[in-house]
This record gives C-alpha cells, sequence and structure tokens, in this order.
C-alpha cells in the first residue's frame, strides 16, 4: 500500500507498506484500544513493514515505515544503505538513521564500528556509496564509535542514536560531516 495513506496498492516492484488480512491474523492489542486504532483498519493490520512484491507474488522486506529517512522528498530504506556498508572489509557493525536536516528536512548518517585493527575513512565510507547507491542515499555524515547501543540480546537500538542525536550527545572517536553538493 502506498505509505502516505495505506489506501492504494502499488504496482509491482513498488515499495510501500505491508498489510495483512485473514483468519490467522489477530484482532488487536489487548487491553490497548488506542495502538489497536493504530494499527488497524477495516480488518487490515498495518504491518509498519516496508517490502515490494516481484512479478511472482513474493514479498521482500525492505525496512520498518518509522525507520524510513525522508531527504529532500525521498524516501531512504536505512537497510538498504547499511547492506551496502557491510560490504566494506574493515565494518563489523553499522546503524543507519535520519538527523534533522534543515533544508533537506532530515539527512542520513551512519554510525559505524570498525573491526580491531581496521581503518576506514569517511572518504573512504562516502566513496563506496557513490559505487553503488544513488547520490541521495549516500550518508552525509559518518560517525566512527567504539560500539553501538544495543538491546541485552545485541539487537542494534537505533532508536537510542536517534534519541542521544537529538539530545546533542553523539560521543564518539570522530564524527565527520562530508560535503557533498545539494544535488542529492
Amino acid at each position: 500500500m502506498w505509505i502516505a495513506t495505506g489506501t492504494i496498492e502499488l504496482p509491482v516492484g513498488e515499495t510501500g507498506e505491508l498489510i495483512v488480512k485473514g483468519p490467522q491474523v489477530t484482532k488487536g492489542y489487548w487491553k490497548n484500544e488506542e495502538e489497536t486504532m493504530n494499527t488497524f483498519r477495516d480488518g487490515w493490520l498495518f504491518t509498519g513493514d516496508l517490502a515490494r512484491m516481484d512479478e511472482d507474488g513474493y514479498f521482500y522486506i525492505v525496512g520498518r515505515k518509522k525507520d524510513m529517512i525522508i531527504a529532500s522528498g525521498f524516501n531512504i530504506y536505512p537497510l538498504e544503505i547499511e547492506e551496502v556498508l557491510y560490504q566494506l572489509p574493515a565494518v563489523r557493525e553499522v546503524c543507519v538513521y535520519g538527523v534533522p536536516d534543515p533544508y533537506r528536512g532530515e539527512t542520513v548518517k551512519a554510525a559505524i564500528v570498525l573491526k580491531e585493527n581496521a581503518t576506514l575513512t569517511a572518504q573512504e565510507v562516502e566513496d563506496w556509496c557513490n559505487l553503488h547507491l544513488a547520490r541521495y542515499k549516500v550518508p552525509r555524515l559518518i560517525d566512527f564509535r567504539d560500539e553501538l547501543p544495543k538491546t541485552a540480546v545485541g539487537k542494534i537500538l537505533r532508536t537510542k542514536l536517534i534519541q542521544q542525536e537529538k539530545e546533542g550527545a553523539v560521543i564518539s572517536e570522530l564524527t565527520v560531516e562530508n560535503h557533498i553538493d545539494s544535488n542529492g
């Protein structure tokens, strides 16, 4: 479904919010009417997952709706950028998220943890991303860190990074703002 309204079915290959309906789908959240109202409409469960369907009817999850970055009107999916960054041999962990930008609305930031004894510069990250991503998806901010915040089971906490950004409490070895022209 179209992300903005959840009411228009999209053509094959387009990304939108995955919604499901059927007897196996729960009727709502236990004792949480507000969340039920936000998540269910006309019997449909709005999953919050962003997905695309191929020509054979298979679905591919490309991210979460709440994680999507909107920069200069473009929808950017952090997972796509993270997959590109994980291809760099020096990268151990990465988390991509949007930060406020007065001109673009949001801009792309990548928090990167390097493998032990590995080296990588912000310029190398930018060059790699320019080869593999559309220009508007290339991280404008690169934050090299010793570690990323995680849950008890080891899942990276994107929300914690966003919260730290809002509080201005980003602590890292090096924070570099890439200077990329505004054409993307």
